[in-house]
């Protein structure tokens, strides 16, 4: 879970039933944490591991993201680990204009269900996936793409050749921007008042109360959109196609979050990583993974963000996995996975045989990424061809052929007068 100003899922919540010992903690607006210094001013969000809640910060009179992890020892081990990543990552970004999240404190909290590390970090906007949700699912326009391209790399060089870290779990939810899309949510730019007291009438069981409601809302939202479909349907009527969402002054500049699965790279703790749709041959095969996976996935959210639609979306089906399935997507974009990487790793026999073809899906539809660019998503052939040309080495099978994050940054597709420069993305965290 990140900092972000809307960083949960509208669609669920995280379920009463894990409001219990080693659970989240129940927090309710005004609540206090660390001596009284933060403040708990509205639920932003909430992961497998914890809750993330806009607080207030007393001491510096600034909004900051407060993520308290629930109290099971597994989650405290995932949290000290998740604190000794972020705390390298701050000693060594003075400026804080490195494109990573930055944390300020960390410190336990004794609630009802147990003892819990919370980590405070800088407030954020929103995340990528919710920009791609606001555009409705259509490319965001290679400009801004870039833009946000930048920024990532800028943030994974720094972690991968300064600091050895792999984030291991790239993907748009995890790449936040540095203010929000509508400014009314933002507390700064709204001119929001702190609440430092506790409101009147807010009852010991506020949060199953506000998560009912939620659920209820959601449930009436949909409702009434089958019920407007029906209509429209019965009535043959079309419903005209909704316009363009504008883009202009959304601000693109965006930093890598969440570190609950980073790993140094000299210590790894886990062979399968990655969240499916980004997920890296390598890992699918186990056979091995470094820097370079964090690369594949920073591709396949390049893709994304150009398009509005997942690069690779694999289903399982009868006869066949849903690795299996991947690694044949991958194919039919890139080309055939090269024998020697494709019988290479330890699960390479549950999906290859041993001439390097999958077993079970045997007619793949070969694809260029620059003709599906041009075909499906109606890029200009050179827009397509330019894109192409900066992806594929990043795509490419053999983890130790793809550029590194450094070098990317010197390719000549992000090298265009409407990038950012490091001095703004300065300016903008000073």
């Amino acid at each position: 879970m990140s900092c972000s100003s809307s960083s949960g899922s509208e669609e669920e919540n995280e379920g009463f039933d894990c409001y219990r010992k080693g659970g989240y903690h129940a927090v309710r607006v005004a609540d206090t944490f660390a001596s009284g210094r933060y403040v708990a001013q509205r639920k932003l969000g909430w992961g497998q591991f914890s809750t993330v809640w806009l607080a207030f910060d007393t001491q510096t009179q600034k909004y900051v993201g407060l993520k308290i992890q629930k109290s099971a020892p597994e989650f405290a081990q995932s949290a000290q680990r998740e604190i000794e990543v972020l705390s390298a990552i701050a000693n060594g970004d003075a400026s804080n204009s490195r494109c990573v999240v930055r944390l300020i404190d960390r410190f336990k909290h004794i609630g009802p269900n147990g003892q819990h590390w919370c980590m405070v970090l800088e407030f954020l906007g929103d995340n990528v996936l919710q920009l791609i949700r606001y555009n409705r699912y259509k490319g965001l326009g290679l400009d801004k793409v870039k833009e946000i391209c930048k920024c990532v790399l800028t943030g994974l060089d720094y972690l991968h050749r300064e600091l050895g870290i792999i984030h291991t779990d790239l993907k748009p939810e995890n790449i936040l921007l540095l203010s929000t899309i509508n400014p009314s949510k933002d507390p700064v730019k709204s001119g929001m008042t702190p609440i430092l007291e506790k409101p009147e009438g807010n009852p010991i069981g506020g949060v199953a109360m506000s998560a009912i409601e939620r659920k209820l809302k959601q449930r009436a939202k949909r409702a009434v959109a089958k019920i407007s479909s029906r209509r429209a349907s019965m009535g043959g009527l079309v419903q005209a196609p909704k316009p363009d969402r504008c883009l202009d002054g959304i601000d693109m500049r965006c930093k890598i979050v969440d570190f609950g699965n980073a790993c140094w790279d000299s210590n790894k703790f886990a062979e399968e990583i990655q969240t499916r749709q980004y997920r890296s041959p390598e890992v699918i095969l186990q056979s091995g993974y470094s820097f370079s996976a964090d690369m594949w996935s920073f591709a396949c959210i390049a893709f994304e963000l150009a398009t509005g639609e997942m690069m690779f979306a694999p289903k399982g089906a009868q006869g066949f996995s849903e690795d299996e399935d991947h690694l044949a997507l991958m194919m039919e974009v890139l080309g055939k996975m090269p024998r020697k990487i494709a019988i290479g790793g330890l699960r390479s026999k549950n999906y290859f045989d041993r001439h390097g073809d999958l077993k079970r899906i045997r007619r793949l539809k070969y694809c260029t990424l620059e003709r599906l660019l041009v075909d499906k998503f109606k890029l200009s052939d050179t827009d397509a061809r330019e894109l192409a040309e900066f992806l594929c080495p990043i795509l490419d099978f053999a983890p130790d052929k793809r550029p590194t994050a450094q070098q990317c940054l010197q390719h000549p597709w992000l090298n265009t007068k409407n990038l950012i420069s490091e001095s703004s993305i300065e300016k903008a965290n000073v």
